[in-house]
């Protein structure tokens, strides 16, 4: 339990039985009225953001999320497999929880896996990773570092946008919060 005076960003709050993390916060005191907590809550599972707002001192629930850092072992099904590093206890996690993170994982790296209760929230990836083109078209004579953009399939299966010089077994560092790409990696 905590009072919303002590409102923090990034905190963990259990409101109605769904965890919200605070983006933003801010202690209005109107000169007439009592002071009063405004909030920009993000929901953990959906992403979804809203705004609440709190009267002063009101008490709220506070939750523990345990991040961890695990290495990502293997797909088995419809689960991925993650070893938590210190422990070395595998974790299965479904593939609705990993989501979108999935499209630049690779076994044996590493990731921040958040835990409640012994539940995963989230899967959170480093902001960038370094990832091989399995495939692309092979560009022309004349193309240019900046020029346009071609499609390319990386190792783990993703499709990003690759300028046009790039070829098929090159390493580049791929933005993992949008998938962007970031550069080429001399090796």
């Amino acid at each position: 339990m905590a009072s919303t005076n002590d409102l923090k960003n990034g905190m963990t709050l259990d409101l109605d039985g769904e965890l919200w993390n605070v983006v933003e916060f801010q202690h209005v005191k109107p000169g007439k009225g009592p002071a009063f907590v405004r909030t920009k809550l993000k929901a953990v599972l959906s992403g979804k953001v809203v705004d609440r707002t709190f009267n002063a001192g009101t008490k709220v629930e506070t939750a523990t999320v345990d991040k961890r850092e695990m290495s990502y072992l293997y797909r088995d099904g419809d689960d991925y497999v993650f070893m938590d590093a210190e422990s070395y206890d595998q974790l299965p996690i479904p593939a609705q929880t990993v989501g979108g993170t999935a499209d630049y994982l690779l076994e044996n790296m590493t990731a921040t896996v958040a835990m409640h209760e012994g539940v995963a929230l989230y899967v959170e990836l480093p902001a960038s990773v370094e990832l091989i083109v399995s495939h692309t078209d092979p560009g022309l004579q004349g193309d240019r570092s900046t020029g346009g953009t071609k499609p390319a399939t990386l190792e783990t299966g993703a499709q990003i946008q690759v300028p046009l010089f790039l070829t098929t077994g090159e390493k580049v560092k791929v933005d993992t919060r949008d998938g962007r790409y970031l550069g080429r990696v001399n090796s």
